[in-house]
């Protein structure tokens, strides 16, 4: 990633470009980790689809900014930009484009149908997967259809050649003839504008210090949708790759990025999942455009991180049903604490914690329960409240701390056990409610995970260590921001220092991936996710406050207190 005078410069291999509100961005990543050889129109109503295939007739270098996406070539260019979230332009000089359907298949069931509208002239691509349409309205210069209709394989699309222009809109069954009135240059300075104005709303602090705060932006703007299927809100997805969804913990990290410049959005994020509460008062494992998935949960941290949201006059039900459901759903008989039923509810889903047995008291999900209930306390003043969070607490250091850890308990067998899972240092998160010694044993802990580039969800000299093995080694955003927080309020500050600088220095390095590489800092899996960057705009805002008050001088080393 560069920084130029338009923004920031990034590569679509890591990061699609795409607009604010839009269910479709344009990347040549068309699966999980699967790359074309040319950029695609990647819709995500229904699932992650490549619809479109844009292909140059001559070798071209593309460049991709917020703002405009340009193939360049020795005898011209291509230029592409949003007009607004379903409508993007597109304009060629001197440089051909091929602008055909993804998928070469058609069948009676399957498969892109591509007509020209008698109505108004157009090209539509009408297609299954979405079951959304694709039009193609040429504004100047030559567009000569390709390709046949007759099942079986063929390409199927347009040529365009010479000084042309296009409009290219993703709709549902019928709309008006295409009728856009500004020019090229007033849609690329609009997109542009967008972007600005969020950018400014969301890291007003950025500067010389924060490199990476503008792609940081980037990512998340280019990420949120407009309301559609079961996604009730303007929603931020996770990614505009393949991890399209809005996961039940996730959307936290993005609510506490939005919160200081944008409140109303921020509270959208979180309360979107909460529109999908079951009976019970579960929240989904998932949400996106066409599935809500209830087959797992995700840790209750929204009691930590509605404490730090603008006020939300409606949460106080919400959350007290999402905590009575683990009071009441999650509790053996005669037990205190509560379980996971497997690693996936924790959203750690591999972690070293889970190997010996997978419906386990855990002291991680104790601990957030325990703030959560302070949280239901502070909203809605009642005794029971911090009296459930005292019991809860206690019985968390009765029962699970053995003096020297945490210790995980099978609901099952009722045995004990420790691991090197950096989750098991998650209780960090109480903060002051802990006792010294807890808290010493917990920062010591937490110290040895620590890396050149943050904290590693399992130390590389485990056994388990994997360098790509999801929750058992990779370095993670939440983790990350999680424990950070946790240990500023234990009494030390020293080693959250420490552990934001290397996590922002490796998202200045290598982007905003889903996961990192503990030993060297690549990016892995998805490398568009939006908790990261979230991640990024968070310790650095509270970084750049820390020293605007004279709190940070310099650079500090890492101790455990």
């Amino acid at each position: 990633m560069t920084v130029a005078a338009s923004g920031p410069v990034f590569s679509l291999r890591e990061i699609p470009f795409s607009h604010r509100g839009s269910w479709f961005g344009f990347s040549p990543v068309v699966a999980e980790k699967t790359y074309a050889e040319d950029v695609h129109l990647v819709s995500h109503q229904t699932g992650m689809h490549p619809i479109l295939r844009l292909t140059p007739t001559a070798e071209t270098a593309i460049t991709a900014t917020p703002h405009q996406l340009t193939w360049a070539g020795e005898d011209g260019r291509i230029d592409l930009a949003y007009e607004n979230p379903d409508t993007v332009r597109v304009r060629g000089n001197g440089l051909g484009l091929r602008l055909l359907a993804a998928d070469p298949v058609l069948t009676p069931f399957s498969g892109p149908y591509f007509y020209q509208d008698p109505a108004d002239g157009s090209y539509v691509f009408t297609v299954y997967q979405t079951g959304r349409r694709y039009r193609i309205t040429p504004l100047t210069g030559r567009a000569e259809p390709h390709g046949a209709q007759a099942l079986g394989v063929a390409e199927r699309g347009l040529v365009l050649s010479g000084a042309w222009e296009i409009a290219i809109e993703e709709y549902e069954t019928a709309r008006a003839p295409y009728t856009g009135t500004d020019t090229f240059e007033q849609v690329v300075k609009a997109a542009r504008a967008d972007f600005d104005a969020f950018t400014e709303a969301v890291a007003p602090w950025r500067g010389d210090r924060t490199p990476a705060a503008e792609l940081a932006a980037y990512v998340l703007w280019s990420a949120i949708v407009r309301p559609a299927g079961f996604v009730t809100r303007p929603a931020v997805l996770m990614s505009k790759h393949w991890m399209d969804k809005v996961w039940s913990w996730d959307h936290c990290f993005n609510a506490l990025a939005l919160a200081e410049g944008l409140p109303g959005l921020a509270l959208d994020q979180f309360r979107l999942p909460f529109d999908h509460q079951d009976a019970a008062g579960a929240l989904p494992d998932s949400v996106t455009h066409s599935e809500v998935l209830h087959n797992f949960v995700k840790p209750p941290i929204h009691g930590w991180a509605l404490s730090r949201l603008p006020p939300a006059p409606d949460a106080y039900p919400l959350l007290e049903r999402w905590t009575t459901f683990w009071l009441d759903a999650r509790r053996a008989p005669g037990r205190e604490l509560p379980h996971y039923q497997h690693g996936n509810d924790s959203g750690w889903d591999n972690a070293t914690t889970f190997d010996p047995e997978r419906v386990v008291e855990t002291a991680d999900l104790a601990a957030f329960l325990v703030l959560q209930m302070r949280q239901l306390a502070r909203l809605a003043p009642e005794a029971r409240w911090n009296e459930r969070a005292d019991r809860m607490r206690d019985a968390l250091l009765a029962e699970l701390w053995d003096g020297e850890r945490f210790v995980a308990r099978g609901v099952h067998s009722g045995r004990t056990w420790s691991s090197s899972s950096l989750l098991d240092l998650m209780p960090i998160v109480l903060g002051e409610e802990l006792p010294h010694p807890v808290r010493a044993a917990l920062a010591a802990g937490i110290e040895r995970h620590l890396t050149a580039f943050g904290l590693a969800t399992e130390p590389p000299d485990s056994p388990h260590y994997a360098d790509d093995g999801y929750w058992r080694g990779p370095i993670w955003a939440p983790s990350t921001v999680l424990i950070e927080d946790g240990l500023r309020r234990a009494g030390y500050p020293d080693l959250a220092d420490e552990i934001s600088s290397r996590f922002r220095a490796l998202c200045e390095k290598s982007g905003f991936a889903e996961n990192f590489d503990a030993r060297t800092g690549e990016g892995l899996r998805d490398r568009a996710y939006t908790w990261t960057a979230s991640a990024y705009l968070i310790l650095a805002a509270a970084h750049e406050r820390r020293t605007a008050t004279g709190a940070v001088i310099g650079p500090r080393a890492a101790t455990s207190g």
